[in-house]
Parts: C-alpha cells; sequence; structure tokens
C-alpha cells in the first residue's frame, strides 16, 4: 500500500492535522515543528496528541515526518546562529518524544564561504551534542539543490556527515525529488543508476523518506522550485516511477508541492491510481 501524505498546518494541532490527512486519503503527512521563519514553539498540547494518536491507531496513518524551521543554520560562520540551531534542535527532538517512532528531517544548512568540508564537520557537531541513545526519533538529513553554499547537494557530502556522526543508529536521508533533480541526479531517464549510487555511497537503509516534488527547473539549474505533479520539468510520469520503484516503493512519500488541501487531494489520488501500474517502467 501506498503511503502517501502532503505537508499540513501544524497550527490546530496533531488532531486537526489526522483528520485532515484522512479527509484527503492520505495515509501520512508532514508538519513544521514550529513557524517555518521564527524560532518559538507554540506548548505542546498533551491532551490533542493523545487524541491524535488513538486516532491514527484507528485509521491507521504511518509514520510522519516533521520538518526543522527554514531559519535553522547548522554550519553558519556567526557562533549564535549555530547555537541558535543546536537549541532549536534538541528542543524539537525533546517535544518529539510525545509521539514517538517518527523522523525529523532538517537542512543541512549552508557554509557562508568557510569551505564544505568546515560545513560539513560543524553540521556533525551539532548532531553529536543533541542526539541521545534513548531518543525514539529518526533525524533526517534532506538532500539539497545546491544553490549558492548548500551543504547536501551530493550524496558523497551527506556520507561525510553520516561518517562524523557518533549515534549512526538515530540517523538517516530523506530524498527530496525536485532537489536531487535541481543538484544534477537526472531522475527522468536513470533513475536505476541514481539509486544505485545512492546505495553504493550512503545505503539504502539509510534511506527513510522521499519528499516527492516536480521541479520548475531544468536538470542541475541548482535553484529549488517545487512545481506540482506533472507540472515541470520532473513530470508525472518520472514521479510515477519513482513510487513504483521496488527500492523506494515501500517508503513513506511526503508532498510539498505548492497546492491547497484539494490540490493534494488530487495528486494523492493521482499517484494512488498510478502505485501499481505495471506499465509504467523506467526508459531504455
Amino acid at each position: 500500500m501506498l503511503t502517501i501524505g502532503c505537508h499540513l498546518s501544524s497550527s490546530k494541532g496533531y488532531l486537526a492535522m489526522g483528520k485532515e490527512a484522512v479527509n484527503i486519503n492520505a495515509n501520512t503527512f508532514q508538519f513544521f515543528t514550529r513557524n517555518p521563519r521564527g524560532s518559538k514553539a507554540k506548548d505542546l498540547n498533551l491532551k490533542d496528541i493523545k487524541s491524535y494518536l488513538d486516532y491514527a491507531r484507528e485509521h491507521r496513518i504511518e509514520k510522519i515526518l516533521a520538518h526543522a524551521p527554514y531559519t535553522l543554520n547548522a554550519c553558519s560562520a556567526q557562533p549564535s546562529v549555530r547555537e541558535f540551531a543546536r537549541l532549536t534542535m534538541a528542543d524539537d527532538l525533546s517535544r518529539m518524544e510525545h509521539t514517538p517512532g517518527n523522523c525529523y528531517n532538517f537542512h543541512p544548512g549552508s557554509h557562508v564561504g568557510q569551505g564544505i568540508e568546515k560545513g560539513i564537520c560543524q553540521i556533525s557537531e551539532i548532531l553529536n551534542e543533541i542526539l541521545t541513545p534513548e531518543q525514539h526519533t529518526t533525524v533526517l538529513l534532506e538532500t539539497m539543490a545546491g544553490k549558492g553554499s548548500e551543504v547536501g547537494r551530493t550524496f558523497e557530502e551527506l556520507k561525510s556527515i553520516l561518517d562524523q556522526v557518533v549515534l549512526k543508529e538515530h540517523m538517516g536521508v530523506c530524498l527530496d525529488t525536485c532537489h536531487v533533480w535541481d543538484s544534477g541526479y537526472d531522475i527522468v531517464n536513470h533513475l536505476d543508476e541514481v539509486i544505485t549510487q545512492f546505495d553504493n555511497i550512503i545505503g539504502l537503509k539509510k534511506l527513510k523518506a522521499i519528499h516527492l516534488n516536480d521541479s520548475l527547473n531544468p536538470l542541475g539549474a541548482h535553484k529549488d522550485r517545487h512545481a506540482c505533479i506533472g507540472e515541470g520539468h520532473i513530470g508525472s510520469e518520472a514521479l510515477l516511477r519513482v513510487v513504483n520503484h521496488p527500492a523506494l516503493r515501500e517508503l513513506p512519500f511526503y508532498l510539498e508541492t505548492p497546492n491547497d488541501l484539494n490540490g493534494y487531494a488530487k495528486e494523492i489520488q493521482f499517484l494512488r491510481n498510478g502505485y501499481s501500474d505495471s506499465n509504467v517502467k523506467n526508459p531504455a
């Protein structure tokens, strides 16, 4: 069964997100842990969380994905910015213990002129400070498009971060189809080769989630502009091959396309309809 959802607003609480997901035929969802452009998180509503957990079991909502705010930069040249990232991520992971067994995704950051090796070292240092042996959340590095001095534009860069993390069992990767396309990985014509490359460098066991997005940009543009399914340079047929690929089809997929709930519902139905289509094959 296809596990697919979209990005939902967390402003009304977990139970509301769960109900919105079910209403659009989703069985998972993604949400921001706090204002994506801000810093302060709302107080947890433990009663709401309990109601959500009961609702999720009843409606078979699968592993959900929490997304760190965009304001984080774990490899900033400014110590105060790195400290903000460390404190925010540590707080998010503490809060997520109330919904154990899920994933927490973040953008590795931008080294802003320090150099890629320095940036990788700073990101891994923060991860080593905030990860704990007893936590029940898997932290995911997101593949990036390669804008400016972004870290994570290649599988090798992500591997370098993972290699320096001590508690590796608490780490994984979220692959964003728009980002990898924009960074130069041709998932339209060479999906098998890209997946093999990921497996050889990082290992498919570390791939825990997929952001399923089309891209407004051509291959290798290094820009990161999401498009609705079938309205970009990747295209609907290629994205159907992604959700049907034997190495990927059991993973949870999260839409981050520029949509409202009705738009998400249509995309989810389209992807469900094409999920088991044996006619969708990788191009020669």
